[in-house]
Protein backbone atom coordinates (compact mmCIF):
# COMPACT_ATOMS: atom_id res chain seq x y z
CA UNK A 1 0.00 0.00 0.00
CA UNK A 2 1.29 3.38 -0.64
CA UNK A 3 -0.23 6.29 1.16
CA UNK A 4 -1.47 9.80 -0.56
CA UNK A 5 -2.24 13.21 0.44
CA UNK A 6 -4.76 15.85 -1.78
CA UNK A 7 -4.15 19.24 -1.28
CA UNK A 8 -7.28 21.31 -2.14
CA UNK A 9 -11.21 19.70 -2.19
CA UNK A 10 -12.59 21.80 -4.54
CA UNK A 11 -13.97 20.58 -8.30
CA UNK A 12 -10.66 18.74 -8.95
CA UNK A 13 -9.64 17.73 -5.35
CA UNK A 14 -13.27 15.85 -4.48
CA UNK A 15 -12.88 14.20 -8.36
CA UNK A 16 -9.59 12.57 -7.39
CA UNK A 17 -11.06 11.11 -3.88
CA UNK A 18 -14.21 9.74 -6.20
CA UNK A 19 -11.91 7.80 -8.53
CA UNK A 20 -9.65 6.97 -6.31
CA UNK A 21 -12.88 5.30 -4.50
CA UNK A 22 -14.87 4.29 -7.01
CA UNK A 23 -11.90 2.60 -9.53
CA UNK A 24 -9.97 1.51 -6.55
CA UNK A 25 -9.56 -2.31 -7.65
CA UNK A 26 -8.48 -1.10 -11.23
CA UNK A 27 -6.04 1.46 -10.00
CA UNK A 28 -4.45 -1.54 -7.10
CA UNK A 29 -4.34 -3.53 -10.39
CA UNK A 30 -2.09 -1.36 -12.44
CA UNK A 31 -0.89 0.62 -9.47
CA UNK A 32 0.80 -2.81 -8.49
CA UNK A 33 -0.45 -1.31 -5.04
CA UNK A 34 -3.21 -0.20 -3.49
CA UNK A 35 -3.07 3.46 -3.39
CA UNK A 36 -4.78 4.79 -0.49
CA UNK A 37 -5.48 8.32 0.67
CA UNK A 38 -4.67 9.44 3.94
CA UNK A 39 -5.12 13.03 4.44
CA UNK A 40 -6.87 15.76 2.63
CA UNK A 41 -6.09 19.03 3.16
CA UNK A 42 -8.14 22.34 3.22
CA UNK A 43 -9.39 25.31 4.75
CA UNK A 44 -12.67 24.42 5.28
CA UNK A 45 -14.63 21.40 6.94
CA UNK A 46 -16.68 18.83 4.76
CA UNK A 47 -18.70 17.04 7.85
CA UNK A 48 -20.74 15.17 5.21
CA UNK A 49 -18.30 14.26 2.42
CA UNK A 50 -16.71 10.77 2.37
CA UNK A 51 -13.63 12.02 3.39
CA UNK A 52 -14.83 13.96 6.38
CA UNK A 53 -12.58 11.90 8.42
CA UNK A 54 -9.51 12.74 6.12
CA UNK A 55 -9.73 16.60 6.42
CA UNK A 56 -6.86 18.79 8.27
CA UNK A 57 -5.77 22.33 8.00
CA UNK A 58 -2.02 22.06 8.77
CA UNK A 59 0.56 21.53 5.79
CA UNK A 60 3.05 20.52 7.89
CA UNK A 61 1.36 17.09 8.68
CA UNK A 62 1.63 16.19 5.18
CA UNK A 63 5.24 17.59 4.59
CA UNK A 64 6.25 16.00 7.58
CA UNK A 65 4.87 12.65 7.90
CA UNK A 66 6.70 9.93 6.05
CA UNK A 67 4.16 7.76 5.34
CA UNK A 68 3.01 9.87 2.48
CA UNK A 69 4.51 9.15 -0.55
CA UNK A 70 2.26 10.88 -3.09
CA UNK A 71 0.92 14.36 -2.92
CA UNK A 72 -1.75 15.81 -5.01
CA UNK A 73 -2.14 19.35 -5.17
CA UNK A 74 -4.89 20.51 -7.03
CA UNK A 75 -5.15 23.98 -4.96
CA UNK A 76 -4.95 25.92 -8.26
CA UNK A 77 -2.58 29.36 -8.39
CA UNK A 78 1.05 30.28 -7.36
CA UNK A 79 0.26 30.80 -3.42
CA UNK A 80 0.63 28.47 -1.51
CA UNK A 81 0.77 26.22 -4.77
CA UNK A 82 4.39 26.41 -5.42
CA UNK A 83 5.88 26.49 -1.63
CA UNK A 84 3.79 23.39 -0.93
CA UNK A 85 4.74 21.54 -4.29
CA UNK A 86 8.27 22.32 -3.51
CA UNK A 87 8.36 21.34 0.38
CA UNK A 88 7.05 18.06 -1.15
CA UNK A 89 9.41 17.70 -3.64
CA UNK A 90 12.18 18.37 -1.06
CA UNK A 91 10.84 16.14 1.48
CA UNK A 92 10.96 13.25 -1.31
CA UNK A 93 7.70 12.94 -2.09
CA UNK A 94 6.25 12.12 -5.23
CA UNK A 95 3.79 15.18 -6.27
CA UNK A 96 1.28 15.34 -9.13
CA UNK A 97 -0.39 18.50 -10.13
CA UNK A 98 -3.34 19.69 -12.25
CA UNK A 99 -2.49 23.40 -11.69
CA UNK A 100 -1.06 24.53 -15.36
CA UNK A 101 -0.15 28.06 -13.63
CA UNK A 102 2.24 26.23 -11.54
CA UNK A 103 3.68 24.57 -14.23
CA UNK A 104 4.45 27.25 -16.28
CA UNK A 105 5.30 29.42 -13.74
CA UNK A 106 7.89 27.33 -11.97
CA UNK A 107 7.88 23.73 -13.54
CA UNK A 108 11.68 23.89 -14.63
CA UNK A 109 12.89 24.14 -11.10
CA UNK A 110 10.18 21.67 -9.95
CA UNK A 111 11.19 19.23 -12.13
CA UNK A 112 15.28 20.11 -11.16
CA UNK A 113 14.40 18.94 -7.41
CA UNK A 114 12.47 15.94 -8.24
CA UNK A 115 15.38 14.52 -10.46
CA UNK A 116 17.45 16.11 -7.76
CA UNK A 117 15.30 13.93 -5.11
CA UNK A 118 14.63 11.07 -6.95
CA UNK A 119 11.18 11.59 -6.87
CA UNK A 120 8.11 12.35 -9.70
CA UNK A 121 6.61 15.34 -10.54
CA UNK A 122 3.71 14.79 -13.45
CA UNK A 123 1.17 17.00 -14.44
CA UNK A 124 -0.67 15.15 -17.46
CA UNK A 125 -3.60 17.00 -15.94
CA UNK A 126 -2.40 20.55 -16.61
CA UNK A 127 -3.04 20.23 -20.25
CA UNK A 128 -6.15 19.44 -22.05
CA UNK A 129 -7.94 18.07 -18.58
CA UNK A 130 -8.88 14.56 -19.26
CA UNK A 131 -7.05 14.08 -23.02
CA UNK A 132 -3.42 11.93 -22.39
CA UNK A 133 -0.80 14.42 -24.07
CA UNK A 134 2.05 14.86 -21.50
CA UNK A 135 2.41 11.48 -21.59
CA UNK A 136 2.20 10.69 -25.20
CA UNK A 137 4.95 13.16 -25.55
CA UNK A 138 7.49 11.50 -23.60
CA UNK A 139 6.64 8.14 -24.00
CA UNK A 140 4.82 6.79 -27.17
CA UNK A 141 6.23 9.90 -29.51
CA UNK A 142 9.54 9.53 -27.42
CA UNK A 143 11.15 8.63 -31.26
CA UNK A 144 9.71 11.54 -33.22
CA UNK A 145 10.78 15.15 -33.65
CA UNK A 146 8.02 17.18 -33.08
CA UNK A 147 7.21 19.47 -35.75
CA UNK A 148 4.05 21.06 -34.50
CA UNK A 149 1.71 21.31 -32.03
CA UNK A 150 -1.89 23.47 -32.72
CA UNK A 151 -4.13 22.53 -29.77
CA UNK A 152 -7.86 24.07 -28.92
CA UNK A 153 -6.94 23.68 -25.54
CA UNK A 154 -9.64 26.11 -23.76
CA UNK A 155 -13.19 24.55 -23.45
CA UNK A 156 -14.88 28.19 -22.05
CA UNK A 157 -13.76 30.02 -25.35
CA UNK A 158 -14.51 27.16 -28.01
CA UNK A 159 -17.68 26.90 -26.04
CA UNK A 160 -18.08 30.65 -26.84
CA UNK A 161 -16.97 30.57 -29.55
CA UNK A 162 -19.11 27.57 -31.19
CA UNK A 163 -22.18 29.91 -29.83
CA UNK A 164 -21.60 32.29 -32.04
CA UNK A 165 -20.57 30.13 -34.93
CA UNK A 166 -23.93 28.34 -34.64
CA UNK A 167 -26.43 29.77 -33.41
CA UNK A 168 -25.41 33.39 -33.74
CA UNK A 169 -24.86 34.58 -30.88
CA UNK A 170 -23.14 37.99 -29.68
CA UNK A 171 -19.51 37.36 -27.73
CA UNK A 172 -21.14 38.83 -24.83
CA UNK A 173 -24.61 36.70 -24.57
CA UNK A 174 -22.20 33.55 -25.12
CA UNK A 175 -19.65 34.71 -22.65
CA UNK A 176 -23.11 35.13 -20.14
CA UNK A 177 -24.36 31.84 -21.08
CA UNK A 178 -21.45 29.93 -20.88
CA UNK A 179 -21.24 31.68 -17.06
CA UNK A 180 -24.31 30.77 -16.31
CA UNK A 181 -23.50 27.22 -17.62
CA UNK A 182 -20.39 27.37 -15.08
CA UNK A 183 -17.62 27.09 -17.92
CA UNK A 184 -16.80 30.72 -17.34
CA UNK A 185 -15.90 32.14 -14.15
CA UNK A 186 -17.23 35.72 -12.94
CA UNK A 187 -13.87 37.01 -13.89
CA UNK A 188 -13.47 35.24 -16.88
CA UNK A 189 -10.62 37.58 -18.07
CA UNK A 190 -7.68 33.96 -17.86
CA UNK A 191 -9.48 31.93 -20.82
CA UNK A 192 -10.97 34.59 -23.19
CA UNK A 193 -8.00 36.75 -23.12
CA UNK A 194 -5.50 34.05 -24.02
CA UNK A 195 -3.87 33.90 -21.24
CA UNK A 196 -4.98 29.62 -19.98
CA UNK A 197 -3.92 28.50 -23.56
CA UNK A 198 -0.95 30.55 -23.59
CA UNK A 199 0.39 28.66 -20.43
CA UNK A 200 -0.66 25.21 -22.17
CA UNK A 201 0.95 25.32 -25.36
CA UNK A 202 4.37 26.86 -23.48
CA UNK A 203 3.94 23.61 -21.09
CA UNK A 204 3.65 21.43 -24.55
CA UNK A 205 6.26 23.43 -26.42
CA UNK A 206 8.59 23.02 -23.07
CA UNK A 207 7.72 19.17 -23.33
CA UNK A 208 8.52 19.24 -26.95
CA UNK A 209 11.79 20.75 -27.24
CA UNK A 210 12.96 19.45 -23.86
CA UNK A 211 13.72 23.34 -23.07
CA UNK A 212 12.28 25.98 -21.14
CA UNK A 213 9.76 27.91 -22.73
CA UNK A 214 9.12 31.37 -21.00
CA UNK A 215 5.10 31.83 -21.30
CA UNK A 216 5.08 35.41 -21.28
CA UNK A 217 7.38 35.11 -24.65
CA UNK A 218 4.70 33.92 -26.21
CA UNK A 219 2.24 36.64 -28.55
CA UNK A 220 -1.30 36.34 -27.28
CA UNK A 221 -4.42 37.21 -27.85
CA UNK A 222 -8.03 36.79 -27.39
CA UNK A 223 -11.50 36.19 -28.47
CA UNK A 224 -13.05 39.65 -26.99
CA UNK A 225 -13.10 41.44 -30.17
CA UNK A 226 -14.32 38.51 -32.38
CA UNK A 227 -18.07 39.64 -33.71
CA UNK A 228 -21.30 37.57 -34.84
CA UNK A 229 -20.25 39.74 -38.24
CA UNK A 230 -17.18 37.71 -38.28
CA UNK A 231 -19.20 34.60 -38.12
CA UNK A 232 -21.67 35.57 -41.04
CA UNK A 233 -18.95 35.97 -42.85
CA UNK A 234 -17.26 32.77 -42.06
CA UNK A 235 -20.03 31.28 -42.87
CA UNK A 236 -20.30 32.77 -46.68
CA UNK A 237 -16.60 31.55 -46.89
CA UNK A 238 -16.99 28.00 -45.90
CA UNK A 239 -15.09 28.58 -42.40
CA UNK A 240 -14.47 28.75 -39.13
CA UNK A 241 -13.06 30.95 -36.30
CA UNK A 242 -11.22 28.95 -33.53
CA UNK A 243 -9.16 29.82 -30.50
CA UNK A 244 -5.46 28.15 -31.45
CA UNK A 245 -2.58 27.77 -29.55
CA UNK A 246 0.05 27.09 -31.57
CA UNK A 247 3.76 25.97 -31.44
CA UNK A 248 6.09 25.28 -34.75
CA UNK A 249 9.22 23.63 -34.10
CA UNK A 250 12.05 23.84 -37.03
CA UNK A 251 16.05 22.81 -36.77
CA UNK A 252 15.64 24.37 -33.58
CA UNK A 253 13.84 27.49 -33.85
CA UNK A 254 10.45 27.29 -32.51
CA UNK A 255 7.26 30.18 -33.16
CA UNK A 256 4.69 29.99 -30.96
CA UNK A 257 1.43 32.10 -30.78
CA UNK A 258 -2.36 32.12 -29.20
CA UNK A 259 -4.53 34.19 -31.26
CA UNK A 260 -8.22 33.47 -33.00
CA UNK A 261 -7.84 31.89 -36.30
CA UNK A 262 -10.14 31.23 -39.51
CA UNK A 263 -9.55 27.63 -40.64
CA UNK A 264 -11.70 25.64 -43.42
CA UNK A 265 -13.70 22.58 -42.93
CA UNK A 266 -10.96 20.62 -44.10
CA UNK A 267 -8.76 21.43 -41.17
CA UNK A 268 -8.76 18.61 -38.54
CA UNK A 269 -9.52 20.81 -35.69
CA UNK A 270 -12.98 22.29 -37.50
CA UNK A 271 -15.17 19.88 -36.03
CA UNK A 272 -14.02 20.88 -32.32
CA UNK A 273 -17.04 22.59 -30.85
CA UNK A 274 -18.88 23.50 -27.55
CA UNK A 275 -16.50 22.67 -24.56
CA UNK A 276 -14.16 20.06 -25.82
CA UNK A 277 -10.81 20.31 -26.58
CA UNK A 278 -8.33 19.37 -29.80
CA UNK A 279 -5.28 18.80 -30.03
CA UNK A 280 -3.15 18.15 -33.39
CA UNK A 281 0.69 16.89 -32.81
CA UNK A 282 2.64 16.67 -36.56
CA UNK A 283 5.82 14.10 -35.91
CA UNK A 284 8.71 14.25 -38.52
CA UNK A 285 8.17 10.05 -39.06
CA UNK A 286 4.54 9.98 -37.83
CA UNK A 287 2.80 13.09 -39.54
CA UNK A 288 -0.40 14.42 -37.84
CA UNK A 289 -1.95 13.09 -34.90
CA UNK A 290 -5.05 13.69 -32.97
CA UNK A 291 -5.96 13.92 -29.59
CA UNK A 292 -9.33 15.13 -28.64
CA UNK A 293 -11.93 14.56 -25.64
CA UNK A 294 -13.32 16.36 -22.67
CA UNK A 295 -10.65 19.00 -21.85
CA UNK A 296 -11.98 19.66 -18.39
CA UNK A 297 -14.48 18.74 -15.93
CA UNK A 298 -14.02 17.09 -12.31
CA UNK A 299 -14.38 13.27 -13.48
CA UNK A 300 -11.73 13.49 -16.41
CA UNK A 301 -9.61 16.15 -14.94
CA UNK A 302 -9.44 13.38 -11.65
CA UNK A 303 -8.90 10.63 -14.12
CA UNK A 304 -5.59 12.15 -15.46
CA UNK A 305 -4.39 12.99 -11.96
CA UNK A 306 -4.95 9.54 -10.95
CA UNK A 307 -3.09 7.99 -14.14
CA UNK A 308 -0.17 10.24 -12.40
CA UNK A 309 -0.51 8.73 -9.41
CA UNK A 310 -0.48 5.53 -10.45
CA UNK A 311 3.11 6.24 -12.65
CA UNK A 312 4.44 7.79 -8.89
CA UNK A 313 2.83 4.14 -8.11
CA UNK A 314 4.83 2.15 -10.21
CA UNK A 315 8.06 3.91 -9.56
CA UNK A 316 8.11 4.84 -6.14
CA UNK A 317 11.99 4.98 -5.30
CA UNK A 318 12.80 6.04 -8.86
CA UNK A 319 12.31 9.20 -11.23
CA UNK A 320 10.61 8.97 -14.19
CA UNK A 321 12.65 11.06 -16.90
CA UNK A 322 10.66 13.75 -18.64
CA UNK A 323 9.52 17.47 -18.61
CA UNK A 324 12.47 19.91 -19.58
CA UNK A 325 15.91 21.29 -18.66
CA UNK A 326 16.57 24.74 -17.19
CA UNK A 327 18.19 26.04 -20.85
CA UNK A 328 15.83 28.31 -22.23
CA UNK A 329 14.04 28.12 -25.54
CA UNK A 330 14.23 31.49 -27.92
CA UNK A 331 10.24 32.27 -29.23
CA UNK A 332 10.65 33.66 -32.40
CA UNK A 333 8.53 36.93 -32.79
CA UNK A 334 5.48 37.02 -34.12
CA UNK A 335 6.14 38.93 -36.96
CA UNK A 336 8.33 36.37 -38.57
CA UNK A 337 5.05 34.04 -38.56
CA UNK A 338 3.02 33.76 -41.93
CA UNK A 339 -0.39 33.45 -42.45
CA UNK A 340 -3.03 34.32 -45.10
CA UNK A 341 -5.72 37.37 -43.17
CA UNK A 342 -8.82 38.15 -43.40
CA UNK A 343 -9.54 41.84 -43.33
CA UNK A 344 -13.07 43.31 -42.78
CA UNK A 345 -12.94 47.34 -44.72
CA UNK A 346 -15.10 49.93 -44.20
CA UNK A 347 -16.82 51.25 -47.64
CA UNK A 348 -17.32 49.42 -50.80
CA UNK A 349 -14.47 47.64 -52.57
CA UNK A 350 -15.47 49.38 -55.83
CA UNK A 351 -14.25 52.40 -54.36
CA UNK A 352 -11.07 50.75 -52.25
CA UNK A 353 -10.35 48.03 -55.21
CA UNK A 354 -6.74 50.04 -55.89
CA UNK A 355 -5.51 50.80 -52.74
CA UNK A 356 -6.52 47.12 -51.42
CA UNK A 357 -4.39 45.59 -54.35
CA UNK A 358 -1.27 47.74 -53.92
CA UNK A 359 -1.16 46.83 -50.11
CA UNK A 360 -2.26 43.81 -49.98
CA UNK A 361 -1.70 42.19 -53.46
CA UNK A 362 -4.35 39.50 -54.68
CA UNK A 363 -7.36 39.03 -52.81
CA UNK A 364 -10.55 36.82 -52.12
CA UNK A 365 -13.28 39.50 -51.77
CA UNK A 366 -16.62 38.97 -49.79
CA UNK A 367 -19.56 41.10 -48.98
CA UNK A 368 -22.48 40.29 -46.88
CA UNK A 369 -26.10 42.33 -47.95
CA UNK A 370 -26.63 45.69 -46.43
CA UNK A 371 -23.14 46.34 -44.52
CA UNK A 372 -21.16 49.37 -45.39
CA UNK A 373 -18.21 46.66 -45.54
CA UNK A 374 -16.50 44.22 -47.31
CA UNK A 375 -13.72 41.83 -46.30
CA UNK A 376 -10.72 40.32 -48.04
CA UNK A 377 -8.50 37.29 -47.89
CA UNK A 378 -4.88 37.71 -48.46
CA UNK A 379 -2.43 35.06 -49.65
CA UNK A 380 0.02 34.06 -47.31
CA UNK A 381 2.18 36.71 -45.96
CA UNK A 382 4.34 37.58 -42.97
CA UNK A 383 3.09 38.93 -40.13
CA UNK A 384 5.60 41.92 -39.84
CA UNK A 385 4.89 42.66 -43.65
CA UNK A 386 0.79 42.57 -43.53
CA UNK A 387 1.23 44.69 -40.02
CA UNK A 388 2.72 47.40 -42.25
CA UNK A 389 0.68 47.40 -44.96
CA UNK A 390 -2.09 47.51 -43.15
CA UNK A 391 -0.87 50.48 -41.01
CA UNK A 392 -0.22 52.49 -44.50
CA UNK A 393 -3.23 51.04 -46.11
CA UNK A 394 -5.11 52.90 -42.65
CA UNK A 395 -3.18 56.17 -43.22
CA UNK A 396 -3.84 56.90 -46.51
CA UNK A 397 -7.71 55.87 -46.14
CA UNK A 398 -7.54 58.43 -42.87
CA UNK A 399 -5.63 60.61 -44.98
CA UNK A 400 -8.85 60.83 -47.64
CA UNK A 401 -11.26 61.44 -44.27
CA UNK A 402 -12.37 57.82 -44.51
CA UNK A 403 -12.50 54.83 -42.58
CA UNK A 404 -10.09 51.39 -43.10
CA UNK A 405 -9.64 48.37 -41.62
CA UNK A 406 -12.39 47.02 -39.18
CA UNK A 407 -11.23 43.96 -38.34
CA UNK A 408 -8.30 41.19 -38.61
CA UNK A 409 -8.21 37.60 -38.12
CA UNK A 410 -5.29 35.42 -39.01
CA UNK A 411 -6.41 32.12 -41.50
CA UNK A 412 -4.55 28.98 -41.96
CA UNK A 413 -6.71 27.92 -44.85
Amino acid sequence: MIKAAVMGYGTIGSGVAEVLEQNKDVIKQRAGQEIALKYVLDLREFPDSPVADKIIHDFKVIEEDEEIRIVVETMGGLNPAYSFVKSCLLAGKHVVTSNKALVAAHGTELLAIARQRHVNFLFEASVGGGIPIIRPLYRCLGGEQIEEITGILNGTTNYILTKMDKEGESFENALREAQNLGYAERNPEADVEGYDTCRKIAILTAMAVGKEVNFENIYTEGITKITDIDFKYAEKMGTSVKLFGTSRIRKGRVSAYVAPVMIGKDHPLYSVSDVFNGILVKGNMLGPAMFYGSGAGKLPTASAVVADMIEAAQNPDSHVPMGWTDEKQTIEPIETARFRFFVRIAGSYRNKEEDVKNFFGNVDVYELYGLDEFAVLTGEMAEGDFRRAAASFDAKEQAKSDFGIKQTIRAVL
